[in-house]
């Protein structure tokens, strides 16, 4: 019994997302964090300060 009691909530759960996941528009969590490391490199690079040249 102690192992059904203790991952009770683990199954639960589980089968709560697999029903979501099929019954209802769920975003792609992967495509959205690509989509935000691309907007945060774009942003970093628009707003990198120049390098500075040495002039001999």
């Amino acid at each position: 019994m102690g192992i059904f009691k203790s991952s009770f909530s683990f199954m639960l759960g589980t089968v709560c997302g697999v029903y979501v996941a099929q019954n209802y528009n769920v975003p792609n969590i992967r495509k959205l964090v690509n989509t935000g490391i691309v907007f945060a490199k774009h942003i970093e690079e628009s707003y990198r300060k120049p390098k500075k040249k040495d002039d001999d």
